[in-house]
């Protein structure tokens, strides 16, 4: 976790342990990401305004790095372009100041249920390779770099390949049926995996089915 308001760190760390969580605290940007990189950590709680890093950029650096572990941002900027602008920088969630921590651990308990139900065999379609294991995704034998939600998006999109899969499918696999997520936030998703896992390799995996959703091509052509 990286929060630089210490007394709010320590209250979120006090919540977390006796919810049986093990915590690292960060107070400062640099060390948050120095300690993301050494990796054994299952999700990241990272606030927006950090000293020497900020955590947008944290999340840049690691996503570039072809790191998929879970990013949950705490930020107070919480107009539309912010969010946005974080979702796009590879957070999976973002939770706006002030916040009710019974919210922030419900959001932690979903994310760990969505890890315990994933599939222990890897997808395949072609040369594109999603392994729900260690969490990584390759194409033609090249590692791909998804945030947790895009690989999530993928690993149900790749699961009914060749099925019409809904956005209320996505939201209801993905984000537990949250009903504040909006549908552009599904396709603002859906549209940096395609730059990831698409765009790069000349592949046309992911097809938009209007007034309905998605689609998975296992053939990509």
């Amino acid at each position: 976790m990286a929060e630089d308001d210490v007394r709010l760190a320590a209250l979120l760390e006090q919540a977390l342990v006796e919810s049986g969580h093990s915590v690292d605290v960060h107070h400062d940007g640099i060390s948050a990401l120095a300690a993301a990189r050494r990796g054994g950590v299952d999700v990241l709680l990272l606030d927006w305004m950090l000293p020497g890093t900020e955590g947008p950029e944290i999340l840049r650096a690691l996503r570039a790095d072809g790191y998929t572990t879970p990013a949950l941002l705490l930020t107070a900027r919480g107009e539309l372009p912010d969010r946005v602008g974080g979702l796009d920088a590879g957070a999976d969630d973002y939770l706006a100041k002030p916040f009710e921590l019974d919210e922030l651990l419900a959001r932690l308990r979903a994310r760990h249920r969505r890890d315990r139900s994933s599939a222990l065999t890897a997808l395949r379609a072609g040369d594109l390779v999603l392994d729900p294991v260690s969490r990584q995704v390759s194409r033609g034998g090249e590692p791909v770099g998804l945030a947790a939600r895009e690989f999530d998006i993928l690993a149900v999109l790749m699961t009914r390949a060749g099925q019409a899969v809904s956005r209320f499918d996505l939201l209801d696999a993905v984000w537990d049926g949250d009903t504040d997520v909006r549908n552009n936030t599904i396709d603002v998703h859906v549209a940096q995996l395609r730059l990831k896992i698409d765009r790069p390799f000349g592949r046309d995996s992911i097809r938009t089915l209007r007034g309905i959703g998605y689609r998975f091509d296992p053939a990509g052509g």
